[in-house]
C-alpha cells in the first residue's frame, strides 16, 4: 500500500488548530520519523527540579503521531494503542525536550515506532518509548 505522507507545516498547522494547548513544535516530519521539540515550561517541572514524566511522556506521544502523519497523511483519528517509556535519567530543568521518532513498522492498521527523548543542547538520552498507534481503516 502506497501512503501520501503530510508536510512538516501540514502537520504544525493541524496541531496547531486541533490541539491549541499542546506546546510542541514540530522540528523535522517525513521519511518515516520525526523531531518535535518541548517547549519546557513552569508547569511542566515536579519538585526536585526536573522535568516530570507525564510530560515526556505527552512528547513521546506526539513525536510518534507526527511521523505517523508525515507518512500518511493528516489522519485525525489515528490513535495510540499502547505507549510505553523508560526514564533513563534526570533531564534538565531549564532547557527544551527533543523527542526524535523513528516508525519501526507501519502496516495498513497499525504503526510502531521507538521516540528518544532528550534535553535540548545534550547528547543525552533522558527518556525511551515504544509505542503504537492504530490507523483508521477507512482513509
Amino acid at each position: 500500500m502506497t501512503h501520501t505522507g503530510a508536510s512538516k507545516t501540514e502537520i504544525q498547522l493541524f496541531l496547531a488548530q486541533e490541539f491549541p494547548q499542546s506546546r510542541a513544535v514540530v522540528v523535522e516530519a517525513g521519511q518515516g520519523a520525526a523531531t518535535v521539540q518541548h517547549l519546557v515550561g513552569e508547569a511542566d517541572l515536579r519538585p526536585g527540579g526536573t522535568v516530570s514524566g507525564p510530560t515526556m511522556m505527552a512528547l513521546a506521544d506526539v513525536a510518534l503521531y507526527v511521523a505517523i502523519l508525515g507518512a500518511i497523511g493528516i489522519v485525525p483519528l489515528t490513535v495510540t494503542t499502547s505507549l510505553t517509556i523508560n526514564f533513563l535519567r534526570k533531564p534538565a530543568a531549564n532547557a527544551h525536550l527533543l523527542g526524535v521518532c523513528k516508525l519501526i513498522k507501519l502496516g495498513q492498521l497499525l504503526a510502531v515506532g521507538e521516540v528518544s527523548i532528550y534535553s535540548e543542547g545534550s547528547s543525552d538520552l533522558v527518556a525511551h518509548a515504544v509505542g503504537t498507534y492504530a490507523i483508521p481503516r477507512k482513509r
